[in-house]
């Protein structure tokens, strides 16, 4: 191909709507030693170009701009144009097996330019090496130079890095029926038409659907070195591990870029929740998910710790790791009500036995806070339902021994509401149901699938409900969403549903939404450990029944509280104990009471108020700096104060600081 030696002597091409580099008619400009790939078009179809080349069949990808610069109209004294370096966003970096970030940059670059086609995210480069060049002419600014140099999707090797060729994409696309269609077509020619061989030639195709759909997580065949290799290849989504050994246990912590945002956008100085003991004698390791609480009240899995061990040093490494020391941990009774409950129904077949039962169980529990005897209670209860054997048994083979534990963490820990026990009960849903979809393949006990299944299928999940619920898109998927837990299925019930019974409050009757002739009874109305006889509160689950009961209870003297309030009403009282004697213990007590009082106050009127000017201006000035006692106003997304307080203010500080000077 002959040389073009000036610019002048290309073309300018303009093709019809988006094109790519197929479209364009390439010329070679440079010398003799050095030519590039170039084309001319006008500026404005700039994108259109970009676009085309976006949408590259056999590698898709997008292009963000690497390296840029852009000169103003008169800042320049010499002939210089305006250039933009756009690369594949598989690239330049390779976060692949053997590869690596470049050596002079330590994060992404944040490039806005005026074409603003942002990079992929970090954990997707493959070290793709195809890049063009954007040169606007600065003699003729209505055209650009592209000059390409690397057109092919490739990475330093030379092999497809990414797309529908890429070695790491390659894998099965077609639909196992006709995988076996084809095989029994095979088997039919040589050997004629038997039913024998037809099931042989299924259970063979069955069978390689499961090694195909293993060989997605299963990166070596022994876990241990599968898991090695994924945290290789994951570290940006890794905030702990910690590998077998001798002397210390197996710790693994998943925390995606997209939760730790979620985590300090719901959790900091908030709430965090945790579900700590999935898969106890399912899974070869358990599961730990720290829960955050989203703008609808759902529960948002924020990071997951697969780990044998409940050792506090241990415990301890990973909370330090992900730094939850300063907000505070919810405990929920749900895991203990699920599991009680569900065994109730299980080994009672008598439906008044059933709820005699749990409601003895929940007496126990609520005596925590009085002066019962826990353990005397507990036996009181076994020999009054002793012919209630294979419950009998159950409880006191699973509970007896590990029962003073936990209602001991009931007094230490805030306990969670109705509402945040439903949530967590929702994730704890879909997490089985997500994971034990593929316990026929027999990888239950292989760590490697379920970091597989936490980190595709059920991060997907809650990303596109957040994105759905925010964008208000996908009206199905986010309608299904917002009713994914039973305290917002509650809501909808109308209150002319719900009948209390007046005169000794035993139980409450809701009408169903689905037929004016179908009522659900629930017995214990307003507490905890309420029974209903619905089918989804007999799997041991918060029904949306006892949810809308309890909540028209809240208000009534004659129903019991539930645990969370009592839990918050024992907090003031234990403050507000006065000292035996009249000491500084006192003050401690007096003191603490009122900036609780002050802070609880601070926080209903601002739920309350519609003018959040009004309560700032209201907040007490705040004085820090142990040097110089310096002022410290409202931060600047506040209203400023008005400026007469605050110049009276700022004369006193002067005041004060000449008195400090004489002192």
């Amino acid at each position: 191909m002959e040389i073009v030696k000036s610019i002048l002597d290309i073309p300018v091409q303009d093709p019809q709507a988006e094109f790519s580099s197929a479209d364009l008619t390439w010329k070679k400009f440079g010398t003799a030693e050095h030519q590039d790939d170039v084309a001319l078009i006008p500026y404005t179809r700039v994108n259109d170009f970009i676009i085309g080349e976006c949408c590259n069949v056999e590698c898709p990808t997008r292009f963000h701009i690497e390296r840029g610069r852009k000169r103003s109209k008169g800042s320049v004294k010499e002939y210089k144009n305006d250039d933009y370096l756009y690369w594949c966003s598989f690239g330049p970096e390779n976060y692949g097996e053997g590869g690596g970030i470049l050596p002079s940059r330590k994060y992404r670059l944040n490039t806005r330019f005026k074409h603003p086609i942002r990079a992929a995210r970090p954990q997707c480069m493959r070290g793709c090496t195809c890049h063009f060049v954007v040169k606007r002419l600065y003699t003729r600014p209505s055209l650009v130079l592209i000059i390409y140099n690397v057109k092919c999707h490739i990475n330093k090797s030379g092999f497809v890095c990414h797309g529908p060729l890429g070695k790491d994409t390659i894998g099965p696309g077609i639909p196992k029926e006709n995988v076996l269609g084809k095989n029994i077509e095979c088997i039919q020619q040589y050997c004629g038409s038997d039913a024998t061989f037809d099931t042989l030639a299924s259970e063979y195709v069955r069978k390689l659907g499961m090694i195909i759909k293993r060989s997605t997580h299963e990166l070596d065949r022994d876990d241990q070195a599968s898991i090695r290799m994924w945290v290789e290849r994951n570290k940006k989504s890794i905030f702990f591990y910690q590998d077998t050994s001798k002397m210390d246990p197996f710790i693994l912590g998943i925390q995606t870029e997209w939760q730790l945002q979620q985590m300090v956008r719901f959790g900091r100085h908030n709430l965090v929740a945790a579900d700590p003991t999935f898969g106890i004698k399912k899974l070869k390791y358990p599961l730990c998910t720290l829960l955050v609480f989203d703008s609808r009240h759902h529960a948002l899995p924020v990071a997951w710790i697969i780990t044998p061990s409940v050792v506090k040093s241990d415990m301890s490494k990973w909370k330090k790791a992900l730094n939850t020391f300063c907000c505070p941990i919810l405990f929920s009774l749900w895991l203990l009500r699920s599991s009680w409950l569900r065994n109730v129904v299980k080994k009672c077949s008598n439906i008044e036995v059933q709820r005699e039962i749990f409601k003895r169980l929940g007496k126990i529990v609520y005596g925590t806070w009085s002066s019962v005897n826990t353990s005397v209670a507990l036996e009181e209860c076994i020999q009054d339902f002793v012919d209630q054997t294979a419950f009998v048994d159950y409880f006191r083979s699973s509970w007896m021994a590990k029962i003073e534990m936990w209602l001991l963490t009931l007094k230490s820990f805030p306990l969670a509401s109705q509402a945040a026990s439903g949530a967590i009960e929702a994730y704890h849903v879909k997490l089985k149901t997500k994971l034990f979809d593929d316990s026929h393949l027999g990888a239950l006990l292989r760590v490697d699938w379920l970091v597989h299944k936490l980190t595709t299928e059920l991060y997907s999940t809650y990303w596109l409900n957040r994105y759905a619920d925010e964008s208000n898109s996908f009206q199905n998927v986010k309608e299904e969403y917002i009713a994914s837990t039973s305290w917002h299925r509650a809501l909808q019930i109308p209150d002319s549903a719900v009948t209390l019974d007046d005169k000794y409050n035993l139980f409450a009757k809701v009408a169903s939404l689905k037929g004016s002739s179908i009522t659900h009874i629930v017995w214990n109305p307003g507490s905890d450990f309420a029974f209903c006889d619905s089918a989804w509160s007999m799997q041991g689950n918060f029904c949306k029944h006892v949810i809308k009961v309890n909540m028209m209870c809240d208000n009534d003297k004659a129903c019991e509280p539930s645990m969370s309030s009592r839990s918050f009403g024992e907090i003031p009282m234990d403050l507000w104990k006065k000292p035996m004697d009249d000491s500084i213990l006192l003050d401690e007590s007096v003191a603490w009471s009122h900036q609780m009082l002050d802070q609880i106050k601070q926080l209903v009127e601002l739920n309350s108020s519609n003018d959040i000017g009004i309560v700032v201006n209201n907040m007490p000035l705040k004085w820090i700096s142990k040097k110089g006692r310096k002022f410290v106003g409202i931060p600047a997304s506040f209203p400023a104060l008005p400026s007469t307080s605050k110049s009276n203010l700022q004369k006193k500080n002067r005041k004060w600081k000449r008195l400090s000077r004489l002192r």
